[in-house]
């Protein structure tokens, strides 16, 4: 099977609350320009390769779009790109948005929302998705300070029926904690890949006992974050890609997939020849001994 024939549903299924979603997804945040993300000089992307990616994703079987008011370039918007390529959209789509940072219309960044603040953030996000109401809404957290205040924000805004669903990114298990004593989380966002953030591994695994979805960002990209893939692999990543005829990316992506069954992926290109290769990964299927040296490598263990 070559890879354009291979679609999202190769990946198996998983509930954020009652919208089923396939477990590869597609990140938004590289779309709207060239190169590293947020840079305020970012060259804008083309606007009608982005509109096709997206379309080329659904085409693929995606049904689980993760997003943000605050992913912007000069000229394109992330959402606005979402609405203009997919609207009306499917009725199997879920539309993954967070709140919390803000920029302003330079690209600089704003000091996060306040409780009160947060309504409008959400606003913004179905004026420019052009919905009525916003499938999952994540709060990005920085710090360990308390999110009550604000995540009880947005479970009135879910009570007033502008979320349907609730969700947390860049938190520890105590803001999990925290967030579920106020309303049901269906996921947690937080950094996460071989060799990233290993002191999460015990977290996700409390996700999946809470049947809380785990979706990591920067799966792929690891410590360059914003700035994407690039760079040379491990030598480990490097001999499972070999053995497979696959890439260091689509293991990266395959690993993640192995973590849990409540374990989503949603890399993020403006390449159509990426999103082909990522979508792909969800069918990569690693042995057990392929994963022990991975993990090895994910804990920072030397090599036997």
């Amino acid at each position: 099977m070559t890879m354009e024939m291979i679609t999202a549903a190769a990946s198996g299924t998983w509930k954020l609350g009652d919208l089923e979603v396939n477990r590869i997804g597609f990140g938004a945040m590289r779309l709207t320009q060239d190169g590293a993300a947020f840079r305020a000089d970012a060259a804008p992307s083309d606007r009608g390769r982005a509109i096709g990616v997206l379309r080329r994703a659904v085409e693929l079987g995606v049904n689980h779009i993760d997003t943000a008011a605050f992913y912007f370039s000069p000229l394109r918007s992330a959402n606005e790109l979402i609405n203009q390529a997919l609207a009306p959209y499917p009725d199997d789509l879920v539309i993954t948005t967070k709140v919390g940072p803000g920029r302003g219309p330079s690209g600089e960044w704003l000091p996060h929302a306040t409780p009160e603040q947060l309504r409008g953030q959400v606003e913004e996000n179905l004026r420019q998705l052009g919905r009525d109401h916003l499938d999952v809404v994540n709060l990005r957290v920085l710090g360990t300070d308390s999110i009550a205040e604000r995540f009880g924000a947005l479970a009135r805004l879910r009570d007033a029926g502008l979320i349907r669903h609730l969700g947390i990114s860049n938190v520890t298990p105590e803001h999990l904690a925290e967030a579920q004593a106020i309303a049901p989380v269906v996921c947690v966002q937080n950094q996460y890949g071989i060799g990233v953030r290993p002191e999460y591994d015990e977290f996700l695994r409390t996700c999946g006992e809470q049947g809380v979805a785990f979706v990591p960002f920067y799966a792929i990209a690891g410590t360059r974050r914003e700035a994407g893939a690039g760079g040379t692999d491990s030598d480990e990543v490097l001999a499972v890609a070999r053995a497979h005829g696959a890439s260091a990316v689509q293991v990266r992506l395959a690993w993640t997939l192995h973590r849990g069954p409540h374990v989503l992926a949603i890399p993020g290109t403006g390449n159509p020849d990426h999103l082909v290769a990522n979508v792909a990964a969800g069918a990569l299927r690693l042995s057990e001994d392929e994963l022990a040296v991975l993990d090895r490598l994910h804990r920072g263990e030397a090599r036997a």
